[in-house]
């Protein structure tokens, strides 16, 4: 019982600093391009990050629990595993904290990775880390922030292609926003029917997830083009920003992208808190090491309340890192990252991969950054911030292996 509660509340400190930092990441753009405030922000998080999180987490937890550690080695061994996983959790927890509090923009699926290789070299030695899945994790590290660079500057000149640089930049906006508009709502709900919503017990074939997907993104799109056709054109704004009426179209797009951010990044990194937990409590509960184990509702909504817990205490801080200093966004441009880096998200997470939102996200900021020219990117802020990526690996292993010993003094 002890074993359990411990892993309850270390869950628990692990999801609020995914809150506190990571989803900073995921609503960044949006406080950025000045579309949301904070508060505004932080309520539309928390409200898809907990759907996300509930509704399309299990995928990836998988990943996170059993393939990253050699399995059979802790046969017979559960409380092994249950100090390692605990050790983890508390790493990891320990690090965001350090992190969020300086405002930096780590990644947490580094954290947790890190932290769980940190356990498996202290208590089972080097033999027992799966290498192959560390590195394909790794490599997915690198590919989706040039994935999600590349597919938000094609997506950003698309934009300048098809409204920006057109004689009436206003109609082309309200013809083509709709349009991505339903882009948004078709990728996000079809990788979510296909993949996320499996282990809560609804499996649609490929046709039907298609044609749901379609008819909510048809109605999103209705919906976006009621509200664009409301909004007024002011001439006055465009005496100093030549753009400033299109972009408050842009801003209905954004708002919509935020949500499927929030949802995008409540699937995927979920698991990062949850994935240890789970696995202490099919230990304790079976007395054996499984490879596999079904994740409690409960546990899932532990998760999503720590997160958005964090995120309202000390989400704020990294919002103002990743979303102003990088390069200056605006609607149009913030709209471009966060499409770019959420379907990059929620296909990985359909895939079982654990990808950084972090990375992805800062990867697509680049990417629009680059479609204005390099001189639109603040460099030193990005050298700081892969710093801080590099770091975070061997900080959560060296972590890990501090409290590992500790919890095995205490309770071995």
């Amino acid at each position: 019982m002890t074993y359990l509660v411990l892993a309850a509340i270390f869950g628990l400190f692990m999801a609020w600093g995914i809150g506190a930092n990571d989803v900073a990441n995921a609503m960044a753009t949006s406080v950025g391009s000045r579309v949301l405030t904070i508060k505004q922000a932080v309520i539309i998080a928390a409200i898809f990050e907990f759907a996300g999180a509930v509704l399309a987490g299990g995928e990836v937890t998988n990943t996170i629990r059993s393939g990253i550690i050699e399995v059979g080695l802790l046969e017979g061994r559960p409380e092994e595993l249950i100090f390692g996983m605990l050790a983890a959790l508390l790493a990891a927890g320990t690090w965001l904290l350090i992190a969020s509090t300086m405002g930096w923009p780590v990644s947490t699926t580094h954290s947790i990775v890190g932290a769980i290789v940190g356990f498996a070299i202290a208590g089972l030695g080097w033999g027992a880390v799966q290498w192959p899945v560390i590195g394909s994790i790794a490599m997915s590290w690198v590919i989706s922030p040039l994935l999600a660079g590349f597919v938000a500057y094609l997506l950003f000149r698309s934009v300048q292609m098809l409204v920006l640089d057109r004689q009436d930049p206003i109609s082309s906006a309200r013809r083509y926003v709709p349009v991505y508009i339903f882009l948004t709502g078709f990728i996000m709900s079809l990788m979510t029917i296909l993949k996320g919503l499996t282990h809560v017990g609804l499996n649609l074939n490929a046709p039907e997830a298609i044609s749901i997907a379609t008819l909510i993104g048809l109605v999103l799109a209705v919906g976006g083009k009621l509200v664009i056709n409301r909004i007024p054109v002011d001439p006055n704004l465009d005496r100093k920003f030549h753009y400033a009426n299109v972009e408050r179209i842009f801003a209905v797009l954004m708002v919509v992208t935020a949500c499927a951010m929030a949802f995008a990044h409540g699937s995927n990194d979920v698991a990062n808190a949850i994935g240890p937990v789970a696995a202490v409590l099919s230990a304790v509960q079976t007395g054996e090491v499984q490879a596999q184990a079904a994740v409690p509702t409960w546990v899932l909504l532990l998760g999503a309340s720590g997160i958005v817990a964090g995120l309202l205490m000390m989400g704020h801080r990294v919002i103002a890192t990743v979303g102003r200093e990088i390069t200056q966004l605006t609607p149009s441009r913030g709209f471009t990252c966060e499409l770019a880096a959420a379907g990059t998200v929620v296909m990985a997470s359909g895939f079982g991969i654990p990808v950084s939102t972090t990375h992805t996200l800062v990867g697509a900021v680049l990417g629009v950054g680059m479609a204005r020219g390099i001189a639109a990117l603040n460099l030193s802020v990005v050298r700081g911030i892969f710093l801080s990526w590099i770091v975070t690996l061997p900080a959560g292993g060296i972590l890990s292996i501090i409290f590992y010993q500790i919890l095995s003094m205490i309770f071995g």
